[in-house]
């Protein structure tokens, strides 16, 4: 399934999508499917940063590995990636916004794959949003991969 690129998507890309990533690549390796996983966000508040301790200790914390630098969505990433997963519905209006007229890539909420849920952004608040994130990428991984990729081959059998 290496065809399957995806990029997470929030603002500043140091909390949320750097988290999602490494989530998301996570279960894939655990399933055994090859995939591309990246993120950007829609500002360029952090471009060059490392992801926020607070993202990189809860990560650490369910040992899923995480190694990000801050960047900004660009226009070739909606050629790049076959699906843009968008952390909230603000993130989601910026990124049809700007998709470029050819873009191939589908866009959605990552959340629209299970409960419609946006994940709230953890910056401003204590660890307890940060494991809430790592918890809800967990649960939109899952469910991102059972409906793109579909169910492991032995359920099936």
């Amino acid at each position: 399934m290496s065809s399957i690129s995806v990029l997470v998507v929030c603002l500043g890309n140091i909390c949320r999508s750097p988290m999602g990533e490494a989530v998301l690549q996570h279960i894939a390796n655990e399933r055994g499917i090859e995939m591309v996983v990246h993120s950007a966000g829609t500002a360029g508040y952090h471009i060059g940063e490392e992801p926020d301790e607070r993202t990189t200790a809860t990560c650490r914390k369910h040992n899923v590995p995480i190694d990000h630098e801050a960047q900004q969505v660009k226009e070739s990433d909606f050629r790049t990636y076959t699906h843009i997963l968008a952390s909230d519905e603000s993130n989601l209006r910026n990124l049809e916004r700007i998709k470029p007229h050819d873009t191939t890539a589908e866009i959605r909420l990552w959340g629209s794959y299970l409960d419609g849920k946006p994940i709230a952004d953890p910056y401003y608040g204590s660890m307890g949003g940060f494991e809430t994130c790592y918890q809800q990428c967990v649960r939109y991984s899952k469910a991102f991969l059972d409906q793109v990729v579909g169910e492991k081959p032995s359920a099936n059998l």
